[in-house]
């Protein structure tokens, strides 16, 4: 593909280049219908997991029983998500992706039966978040697969900024939306209402073409996850993009320490929490929203790098801030670092990986995001309580901008990558 022209520059709308670029909504009907599935379901899926953990303190009176339910979707998910990704890789990914979609719409209908019949065993809802993880584990790889497929490699960067805009705004609005709902009208309606939402998933896997991996001329043969792992052992470029995330999410990962930041810093309550909880999410929805200026950037490894770097950064000055909202702030900027770092790893993992080895890559990714926030929950928790929390933020921080500086100058092809000739 030929560099883009400053005159080409000029005839895309200024609009276009600062809020969200829905070309690919306009150009593929079936993507359309995939992200706005995905959109409705994905809301739906976090008011029910706010209901359930509602639902689970309100018959145990325990948080330590809470927890559990994190550790029950958990687990799933990354052992799953492997596997999960070799599957996507070996069947039809557009009815791996009906299929898990009707299980998962399965046990929504699962939990609104049980709360319509006051059947309150505790055992029953660790048993649905789990059987829900391994349902969005197969799903997920095999609906991030197929997008490479529905649109042109160019699109792919816009693509991702709104499937960003799902996720974030899913985590922001669902939990509020669903502890209204639950308020109101009970567990039973939450449950309902994502049994609805996710006919809009159904019907955009319906609606879809098959979706064969292209497996090459030679014969079909199943698809192994220590051939995906090997592929990635060989590819340096695609590895960069895991070992920069995991620097900024086990590294500089705060989130386990607002509770005592809003105390000691703040003089805060419970309130100043959620204030910490969504500032990042705050962050990242804008530069989802912003993401038009995304689509015109080739130097895709560089630009992951510089997010990254302006993540671990923005964790440094949240850790010396001592007002609220400049400490709100920093946090918003890191979630906006961390949408931009998304959008270019997620590209990057699309446009250079072959279609056959997509599924896999998409389950380590999986894997990844899951475990890694864990990680540096474990990590930033430990360091507080053997120094202090300000000396886990700030070090926590600068030692993701010191790493991931380090990577680049290790890798310096991967901030040379370019979009136009993706090479993994």
């Amino acid at each position: 593909m030929a560099p883009t022209t400053t005159s080409e520059k000029r005839e895309i709308p200024l609009r276009s280049r600062i809020f969200a670029d829905l070309t690919p909504l306009r150009s593929s009907a079936d993507y359309r219908r995939l992200w706005c599935g995905n959109t409705i379901s994905w809301m739906g899926q976090q008011m029910t997991a706010l209901a359930v953990s509602l639902q689970v303190y309100a018959i145990t009176r325990s948080t330590f029983s809470v927890g559990l339910v994190g550790l029950c979707s958990l687990v799933p998910l990354v052992i799953f998500g492997l596997y999960g990704g070799a599957i996507a890789d070996t069947v039809d990914r557009r009815k791996l992706g009906l299929y898990s979609a009707a299980g998962a719409t399965a046990m929504s209908i699962t939990l609104a039966t049980a709360a319509l019949a006051g059947y309150h065993r505790v055992w029953l809802f660790y048993t649905v978040v789990a059987l829900q993880a391994v349902c969005f584990a197969m799903n997920s790889p095999a609906r991030t697969s197929m997008i490479p497929r529905l649109l042109p490699t160019e699109q792919l960067p816009a693509a991702n900024a709104l499937n960003s805009l799902t996720s974030n705004l899913g985590l922001m609005g669902g939990p509020m939306l669903g502890g209204v709902i639950v308020g109101l009208w009970g567990y039973q309606a939450a449950y309902l209402i994502d049994v609805v939402a996710f006919s809009g998933s159904l019907y955009a896997m319906w609606r879809l073409p098959s979706m064969r991996p292209d497996q090459g001329e030679g014969p079909r043969r199943r698809a192994s996850v220590l051939d995906g792992l090997r592929f990635l052992a060989t590819r340096p470029n695609l590895r960069m993009t895991f070992f920069s995330d995991m620097a900024a999410m086990v590294l500089a990962q705060p989130r386990a320490l607002f509770p005592a930041i809003a105390v000691l810093w703040f003089a805060g309550d419970a309130k100043t929490v959620g204030l910490l909880v969504a500032a990042p999410a705050v962050g990242a929805v804008l530069g989802g929203l912003f993401s038009g200026w995304l689509g015109g950037i080739r130097r895709h490894g560089l630009a992951i790098l510089i997010a990254v770097a302006s993540w671990g950064a923005a964790i440094a000055c949240f850790g010396l801030s001592r007002h609220l909202w400049l400490g709100l702030f920093f946090l918003a900027v890191a979630g906006c670092a961390d949408t931009v770092s998304m959008v270019f790893r997620s590209t990057m993992l699309q446009a250079a990986t072959p279609d056959a080895m997509r599924g896999r890559l998409q389950g380590v990714f999986i894997v990844v995001v899951a475990g890694g926030p864990r990680l540096g929950d474990f990590l930033a928790g430990s360091a507080a309580d053997l120094t202090s929390p300000a000396t886990a933020v700030i070090g926590g921080g600068l030692a993701c901008v010191l790493l991931v500086t380090g990577l680049g100058l290790g890798r310096r092809a991967f901030a040379r990558y370019d979009a136009r000739d993706p090479q993994p």
